[in-house]
């Protein structure tokens, strides 16, 4: 083991040893006649906890030791501090060898947040560099608060837990959703989490059952080039503070009890919360970045090392691993989320770069990973929605592979597959088939079922919708890195020309593929998810990793509703329609995708029983029965670009006939159909326009009252 000399520091005040405490639970917890705190380092000498007065203040107003001997229990650090309330603002130093090459990193002079605090306050002065360079950062740093879980009344409020079959993701930034000043809210609320609570009727009305937030855990936003914000948030400090910026109250308990508010809010309106969460690595960086939290306490323990051990591993892209399958790692982790779901209520996850956690301490690649086993089993988190992005930076890929039962997955496939066709891509019929009907050929082999699929064209990282029908190109010369950065292949088609234009047909053209992409998610089977603005072709610019654009670049700019109004109607109807009530099972519900996913159904072409699967065809039709309920669908997709006449399937019932629910080639309002109001199609053949999508449903059971 390396030893060596301690930084020194300027001496301070220091009050006598406090009473013992107790290492569990970790942070900081309130009881009675003050706070118990417990602090993990296996490695440190020494450890002091900071209290302080007001968050920008230079020195501590107490300083107490942690005993090494007394208030030690293996290698948690623990200390009862009496008089402590909710309310009271804090952090360590972390006392012990500076020798990167033994991979111990210790600085005293840096004061560290709690990786356990539930609440970070920020001061004015923050400065990411000071946490870099020699000296003493006090002022500038983030600091933690002491909080009280048992303060908010939840009035009743639980996770909905609703099914995955009935789930519609819709996935939004909180401080974009209403930063533009179209959003109509006062200035204290934009781009906060109460902004949020007043868009909600905007997010009913849409239909969407779930959003999915960008990084709401307290991130560093000076992680970005100079003089940029990082927007995205994918840069934590913390797992279990929400991000202070987001909050529109200014006490420093205040945010977690607004960020309650807007879960509460949302579940009333029946709509999940599901977090974008960030463990595979921290906004400390590489071994050129700061000291903040981690870095400080037990730099072994929390991240993945190279050989040599003043390098970090870097299997995310961003500097750093975190050591996740480290037993006091596996631990926070799974704290964290029993934290997010007993204590905030929220519904599910969607795991960053989750393909990591499948690492050990060397970087290998485990089968049975202990952390996604300890999160898959945890009886508190039964039922709670798992999402993984089964990848990482460093080419493991694991979509149809990901280990465990209850994790659903991204499906970057099905977004390259269905760009690839609509945009007209030779041999891309047979692949676009098979992620309509839920992707069997990836999780056909481990007899998985069609909702382990996430649906997507489009999210944050990329082009958004309307940029994908609009540029060919990326342009992202705002971020400061000279366009080298983002993905080179978009797999998008400008239309005929690239960016913005005033040309009517090529608008039309743009307007009917992002109906035509946004049909495909909601019809296929598995579980749709969309972006915030998609639905009213909000574009970035042709910016495919805006995630330092904290700027309308990004942000919602609500006068879309109305410029592209008929996209968001569009929208609306094929979500209403993507889960319908049965009219005589007042339980039951009726899915379009249902029909094309679960029951018998047949491939066609131009001609019946006749799917042109070679290289060069870019049409196909897929009709389905479900017999339960006595439904029909049939589904065109023409990506050719000029118009073509398809066979109709003949009904068993010589009394029904097809009727027109959509057709992308027609223009608004008659390109889809309110409810009862599809047209009759009394022809054997229909003429399905080029680049349009057309479904035609038949039978009962597809008209009812809208369950959203």
């Amino acid at each position: 083991m390396c030893s060596g000399p301690c930084v020194s520091q300027e001496s301070q005040t220091v009050e006598n040893p406090a009473p013992t405490g107790r290492s569990y639970p970790i942070g900081a917890t309130l009881a009675r006649g003050g706070a118990n705190f417990s602090v993990f380092s296996r490695s440190a000498a020494r450890i002091e906890l900071l209290l302080f007065d007001r968050v920008d203040d230079a020195r501590p107003s107490r300083v107490i030791p942690i005993d090494p001997f007394g208030n030690r229990s293996y290698h948690y650090w623990h200390v009862f501090v009496p008089g402590v309330e909710a309310g009271q603002i804090y952090g360590f130093r972390a006392y012990g060898p500076f020798e990167p090459a033994c991979g111990l990193r210790f600085d005293p002079s840096k004061l560290l947040l709690d990786p356990y605090g539930r609440a970070i306050v920020v001061p004015k002065s923050y400065s990411r560099e000071a946490a870099c360079r020699k000296g003493d950062n006090t002022a500038t740093a983030m600091k933690s608060v002491v909080t009280d879980p048992h303060a908010y009344d939840w009035e009743g409020d639980k996770p909905l837990k609703r099914p995955w079959s009935r789930t519609i993701i819709y996935e939004m930034h909180v401080r974009g959703f209403t930063a533009h000043p179209s959003s109509g809210l006062p200035e204290s609320k934009c781009g906060t989490y109460a902004g949020l609570v007043e868009k909600i009727p905007y997010l009913k009305h849409l239909g969407i059952t779930a959003v999915e937030l960008l990084p709401v855990f307290q991130f560093d936003a000076q992680d970005a080039p100079a003089g940029k914000t990082n927007y995205w948030g994918y840069s934590p400090v913390s797992f279990f503070a929400p991000h202070q910026a987001y909050s529109s109250r200014e006490d420093p308990m205040g945010v977690v009890d607004e960020f309650r508010d807007m879960v509460r809010a949302l579940h009333r309106s029946g709509i999940e919360v599901i977090l974008d969460v960030v463990f595979n690595h921290t906004a400390e960086g590489g071994s050129d970045g700061p000291t903040q939290c981690f870095r400080g306490l037990d730099n072994p323990a929390y991240y993945l090392l190279c050989e040599d051990r003043s390098q970090y591993a870097n299997f995310t892209g961003t500097g750093n691993t975190l050591n996740a399958n480290h037993p006091a790692i596996r631990r926070m982790i799974v704290d964290s989320l029993r934290y997010w779901v007993s204590e905030m209520h929220v519904d599910g996850f969607r795991f960053d770069l989750a393909s990591i956690l499948a690492r050990d301490s060397s970087g290998a690649v485990m089968s049975n990973p202990p952390v996604l086993w300890d999160i898959e089993s945890d009886p508190v988190l039964a039922g709670t929605k798992l999402i993984a992005e089964a990848w990482d930076a460093a080419g493991l890929y694991q979509v149809g592979s990901f280990v465990g039962d209850s994790w659903k997955e991204w499906n970057d496939r099905f977004r390259d597959d269905l760009r690839d066709f609509f945009r007209g891509a030779e041999d891309s019929v047979w692949r676009a088939a098979d992620r309509l009907v839920g992707s069997p050929s990836i999780y056909g082999p481990k007899e998985r079922e069609p909702e382990q699929s996430i649906n997507f064209v489009a999210c944050h990282d990329g082009f958004a919708l309307n940029d994908v029908v609009s540029y060919h190109h990326k342009r992202n010369e705002d971020n400061g890195e000279n366009n080298r950065d983002g993905c080179e292949e978009n797999r998008s088609w400008n239309c005929g020309f690239e960016g913005p234009t005033d040309d009517p047909e090529i608008e039309k053209l743009r307007t009917r593929q992002v109906k035509n992409f946004l049909t495909a998610v909601m019809l296929s089977g598995g579980v749709p998810m969309f972006v915030m603005g998609d639905e009213v072709r909000r574009t970035q610019h042709g910016n495919n990793n805006a995630y330092c654009q904290d700027n309308d670049t990004s942000w919602f700019d609500w006068n879309l509703r109305s410029k592209h109004a008929d996209v968001l109607r569009f929208v609306t109807l094929l979500i209403q329609r993507r889960v319908i009530r049965d009219v005589e099972h007042e339980r039951r519900r009726v899915s379009l995708s249902q029909v094309l996913r679960e029951q018998q159904h047949a491939w066609h072409g131009v001609k019946l029983n006749q799917p042109d699967w070679s290289r060069f065809s870019h049409s196909i039709a897929i009709g389905g029965e479900l017999k339960t309920e006595g439904v029909f669908v049939h589904v065109i997709l023409n990506a050719y670009w000029e118009a073509l006449d398809f066979e109709l399937p003949p009904l068993r019932d010589a009394r029904d006939t097809w009727r027109r629910w959509i057709d992308t080639a027609l223009d608004p309002p008659h390109e889809i159909c309110d409810w009862n109001a599809e047209q009759p199609v009394r022809e054997r053949t229909y003429r399905v326009g080029p680049r349009s999508v057309v479904v035609l449903i038949a039978g009962g059971g597809m008209n009812g009252e809208h369950t959203g």
